[in-house]
């Protein structure tokens, strides 16, 4: 489709932007969002189905459903390392209409999966793993949208695109718990499982947790085919970008972006099975929804405050407040079963949601002006060609920068849940976990201040 490939862009050129630039980025700014909405909906779909497994007949104990909840963290996770090159290789329109269309498999899978209370625990390993690609999706997004925006303009725009992306995570635990008690397809969408709770009987549906999102993907994926472009000038090889893994502050960045995104997408993965686990008298999914809520919708304000503040500045902030967020939450944890106070637990946590929020949008902000500086620095003195060289080249290291990270910040999501299925099984509690969440978050804090906020860093952001 010829029309949908731009030969030339350039969105530094105030001239280009104001003409035509800012029309076009936004456009594909705005398909995009739902695009990675329903992405982040699919991979932690898992999040409220396993909390709904035992309702209906399976039998699966605590670890083995921790598994099935930090497992599309893992696949999405891995997925990233090979979506963060897609777009520069096969385009943005391309790619995110494929990328969105897969979505497909999974929610058809799980819909067809739950209904049958025989279906083996290998099978609900392999649809987990399915949903992995909803989690990949995220690195080619963010690569795709960095290419549209001027640097001045690029941390909210992304912080936009993540964040509403994001807000998937807290639709799916907001609408599943919803469309599961009733027949929304009809006779088209299955029989209803009969689940009996504290000698009452109810109804569910547990197959709408996938079926519900099928025609909102399918509608997407054709928006994206139809109405996004793909930049010639974005174009490059796998081994034009594969530059990043000689720069340091690629591999900075990626362990700032797990302290970061890592923690966003691990405590909305296990987020409903802590809270039954600690708190069993609390319907957990009338709650779950909450954090992954506001971790999403302050992540624009992340990337706002970094545009006005300065990225290291924010990012380094941001991870003190992340270590007082988790110590609160040791505080209000139950010991051994005995104690604890929930209301307190809950805002300590939504606290910690808002904290990985800002920092997602701050470390995102900071990696277009790391590779920007880095590459300018070296043309100084070279001309003007060489400058405009330059900047073509932080743009391509930069986008592929941003979806690496993204693949490493991703493991968080199977990590945190997984440490504490761990930690519960090893010690009887989660404190373990989050006593080494503290002090990884130390590190975060330490890198970020030596490398780029500390007066005379060598690459202030």
């Amino acid at each position: 489709m010829a029309s949908s490939v731009i030969q030339n862009w350039n969105p530094e050129n105030d001239t280009f932007w104001k003409k035509e630039g800012h029309s076009v980025a936004q456009r594909n700014l705005w398909l995009s969002i739902p695009a990675l909405t329903l992405a982040f909906a699919i991979w932690m779909v898992w999040s409220v189905v396993v909390v709904n497994l035992p309702n209906v007949g399976f039998k699966f104990n605590t670890n083995q459903l921790f598994l099935l909840a930090s497992l599309p963290a893992l696949c999405g996770a891995t997925l990233r390392i090979f979506y963060s090159f897609a777009v520069p290789i096969f385009g943005g329109r391309r790619w995110t209409a494929i990328s969105t269309a897969s979505l497909l498999a999974p929610a058809i899978g799980i819909g067809w999966a739950v209904q049958h209370p025989d279906t083996p625990f290998e099978v609900f390993i392999l649809l987990a793993l399915l949903c992995g690609f909803g989690g990949g999706n995220f690195a080619s997004s963010m690569s795709n949208i960095s290419f549209f925006f001027p640097k001045a303009q690029k941390g909210t725009a992304l912080g936009l695109n993540a964040g509403l992306g994001n807000l998937g995570v807290s639709l799916v635990q907001f609408v599943v718990p919803l469309v599961i008690t009733a027949g929304v397809f009809g006779a088209m969408g299955g029989d209803a499982q009969t689940v009996t709770k504290a000698g009452k009987t109810a109804q569910l549906w547990l197959q709408n947790a996938g079926y519900v999102w099928v025609p909102f993907i399918a509608l997407s994926a054709l928006a994206a085919w139809f109405g996004m472009n793909d930049l010639a000038d974005a174009k490059a090889s796998f081994a034009d970008q594969a530059v990043i893994f000689k720069r340091k502050h690629n591999w900075l960045m990626c362990w700032l972006y797990l302290g970061t995104f890592g923690s966003f997408i691990g405590y909305s993965a296990g987020f409903p099975l802590l809270i039954k686990s600690q708190f069993p008298g609390v319907n957990a999914l009338s709650y779950a929804w909450m954090g992954p809520l506001v971790g999403a919708l302050v992540r624009p304000v992340g990337g706002w405050l970094s545009d006005k503040l300065g990225g290291a500045r924010v990012t380094f902030w941001n991870f003190v407040a992340m270590i007082v967020g988790v110590l609160a939450v040791l505080k209000f944890l139950p010991s051994h079963g005995q104690g604890g106070d929930f209301h307190g637990f809950l805002v300590a946590f939504l606290f910690l949601f808002a904290t990985s929020g800002i920092g997602n949008g701050s470390t995102f902000r900071m990696i277009p002006l790391i590779f920007l500086t880095e590459r300018q620095r070296e043309a100084s003195g070279k001309g003007a060609a060489a400058q405009e060289q330059a900047v073509k080249d932080a743009n391509k290291e930069a986008a592929a920068v941003l979806g690496f990270s993204s693949a490493v910040g991703a493991y968080g999501g199977f990590f945190i849940p997984k440490s504490y299925g761990s930690s519960i099984t090893l010690t009887g509690g989660p404190e373990a976990a989050l006593y080494c969440f503290v002090a990884f978050y130390v590190t975060c804090v330490l890198v970020t201040w030596w490398y780029y906020s500390r007066k005379n860093a060598p690459m202030p952001c």
